[in-house]
């Protein structure tokens, strides 16, 4: 890159950062981070587990955030005085290097002032994820399945916790549904945009005849609530059912009937939890999905009435998404952003950023074409 061009780089970047750390309230981020070492410093901290884990979660992803925002400071000045030595010595590897230095910084920068768009009402929240087969028979169940590895590598890779609420095995492979959560702040806010249906296009293993299959999961995501959100359900709301969860290929898994099913009467609303050795816990655990499911409903219709106060008949963003191709070629694109990847093992290995990041662009740009 030639010398002006890599000066405007610099300030091009350099300007973007001080954008996002007005977006970020560096100095009110440094006030919580103070108050929340306070509250851990406490010795009664761990009494409650729940809080303690909340207080504990959010001091790590403020500093995290801080810490990620200097480092990219830094880096930004330490390529433009790399590039500049470099062509004081007429060094061009020294030169090559400060570019692809520079490269990497932009799309770490990118990635950040990504990161200043998660700011609706849940945005900040854990997610809570379910993926449950479509039409497509075993392929479909196969496909859940695959989605549900695909999430969970993503997570790992960014050391993020994942707690499975349940699954539910077919018959002869793959998954009739699963939920899960994945606890970490702003999870809801980047996976809400792979609410929707996913389409699969693939040679299916499962067909003696070597046929192409069509196949279709859906996955939708709600934020897990904390202890401020007013929703209650009342007892005769509520149908409880207990059964005996099994896993691949019908097998049994529990020696009791330990699983839980909860039916919310008025909505017709199921969620289960198989995953927790006492049926008490499980219970425990699908009211926290119950009502997940449930306060993520009533902001749904809330915004639906809103919508068709201002006649907006168009339908959801979320619903027909994306296009997993593995034959006659390979390719995995976002039918919302145009967002594509040409090699969609690395996508079902967890490499979803880059779908993630067009995709919460693409959101805030049809909020704001919405509100005008």
């Amino acid at each position: 890159m030639a010398g002006p061009d890599f000066d405007t780089e610099i300030k091009q970047l350099q300007a973007t950062m001080h954008t996002i750390g007005q977006v970020l309230d560096l100095d009110g981020m440094r006030v919580e981070i103070d108050d929340l070492g306070e509250q851990v410093a406490a010795p009664d901290l761990w009494d409650d587990v729940d809080r303690a884990t909340s207080i504990t979660g959010r001091l790590s992803a403020l500093q995290g955030t801080l810490d990620r925002f200097h480092e990219l400071e830094t880096r930004i000045e330490d390529a433009g005085l790399m590039h500049e030595m470099g062509q004081e010595e007429g060094d061009p590897d020294t030169i090559a290097e400060a570019d692809r230095e520079l490269e990497k910084v932009r799309k770490a920068v990118e990635s950040l002032e990504v990161r200043t768009l998660l700011n609706g009402e849940y945005d900040a929240r854990e997610a809570l994820v379910s993926i449950r087969s479509g039409a497509g028979g075993v392929d479909a169940a196969d496909f859940a399945e695959m989605l549900m590895r695909m999430y969970v590598r993503w997570a790992e890779q960014h050391d993020y916790k994942v707690e499975v609420f349940e699954t539910s095995y077919a018959e002869e492979a793959g998954l009739k549904s699963a939920t899960f959560a994945i606890h970490a702040p702003y999870t809801y806010g980047t996976l809400s945009v792979e609410a929707g249906t996913h389409r699969l296009v693939r040679i299916s293993p499962f067909d003696n005849q070597g046929r192409r299959q069509t196949s279709f999961a859906a996955v939708e995501v709600v934020p897990v609530l904390e202890q401020t959100d007013e929703i209650d359900i009342p007892d005769e709301e509520i149908r409880v059912d207990v059964y005996r969860s099994g896993g691949p290929g019908g097998q049994s898994v529990n020696t009791t009937d330990s699983a839980v099913r909860l039916t919310h009467l008025p909505t017709g609303t199921v969620v289960s939890c198989q995953n927790e050795k006492s049926q008490l816990q499980n219970k425990a655990s699908a009211m926290v999905v119950l009502k997940a499911k449930l306060l993520a409903r009533k902001k749904a219709e809330e915004k639906a009435h809103l919508d068709s106060m201002r006649g907006d008949v168009q339908a959801s963003w979320g619903d027909q998404m994306r296009n997993y191709v593995l034959n006659p070629y390979q390719i995995v694109k976002d039918l919302r952003t145009g967002y594509e990847e040409g090699n969609p093992s690395t996508v079902f290995d967890g490499d979803l950023d880059g779908f993630l990041e067009a995709g919460i662009r693409w959101r805030r740009g049809s909020e704001k074409a919405e509100s005008n």
